[in-house]
């Protein structure tokens, strides 16, 4: 089954959204279940697209990158005021 890029941007935001009131950041492993039949290749090429239109975006704490909301979490009111 092929994912449908428009159908699997709203499938994420709605999980996201939803889960966000208990974590605001995501392993990539934790976007696979979201679509628990698609290669994870198809999968991180959405998100890879998202981050690209700022839907999404990478975190890293220098040992491990994790991926959110952009602008959700508690980091994101210090990271808008270092830029």
């Amino acid at each position: 089954m092929a994912l449908d890029p428009k159908e699997a941007r709203e499938v994420i935001v709605a999980g996201l959204t939803k889960k966000s009131k208990t974590k605001s950041k995501f392993y990539l492993k934790d976007f696979y279940k979201f679509f628990p039949e698609e290669k994870p290749r198809a999968v991180k090429k959405i998100v890879n697209e998202m981050v690209q239109e700022e839907i999404l975006e990478y975190w890293s704490s220098g040992s491990t990158t994790m991926i959110g909301l952009k602008g959700v979490g508690k980091q994101a009111g210090v990271e808008e005021g270092e830029e």
